[in-house]
């Protein structure tokens, strides 16, 4: 059902936004960009004004308006495409891509940038800084292909097998 994706997509995005004060909160009361909680994991403030892996920023401020309206394009058609969903696993990934698109579109309308905290290293590997919004996006990117390479479909099936 439609209408559950669509609660979904909300709550991500709003899980998202309350994080995001929250530990601009927290980060800004600690005076300091870096705080360890594991030895693998860290809690940081890093604010991104580009796209994926900051590609894209320093631009002019420009640069944000257009980003977000990106976001905003690509949501729309992805809610299209989810209207249209075969599956609710489908519908349910592609509220997870747009409610985690337009958490950091709100970002760039917000603050200029988007907002990222969650810092992860192990083994001398270093991920980028990400958050729930980045998190939603992934994880519904991975069901999505997932979904197309595994799942299951009775597009095209007419039930005569034997013509």
């Amino acid at each position: 059902m439609t209408a559950r994706a669509l609660i979904f997509c909300v709550f991500l995005i709003v899980l998202d936004q309350v994080t995001k004060v929250w530990l601009i909160g927290v980060m800004e009361a600690r005076d300091f960009a870096t705080w360890e909680l594991l030895p693998f994991f860290n809690l940081v403030m890093v604010w991104n004004s580009g796209v994926s892996f900051g590609l894209f920023g320093g631009g002019p401020d420009e640069t944000r308006w257009i980003l977000a309206g990106v976001n905003v394009v690509v949501s729309v058609m992805l809610l299209v495409w989810l209207i249209r969903a075969e599956n609710r696993l489908q519908r349910l990934a592609l509220a997870a891509v747009i409610g985690g698109a337009l958490g950091n579109a709100l970002d760039r309308v917000i603050y200029g940038r988007v907002a990222d905290f969650f810092d992860f290293h192990l083994a001398g590997a270093h991920w980028p800084a990400f958050n729930v919004a980045d998190i939603a996006i992934s994880c519904g990117v991975v069901i999505l292909l997932l979904d197309s390479l595994f799942g299951r479909s009775d597009k095209g099936k007419t039930g005569n097998h034997g013509s």
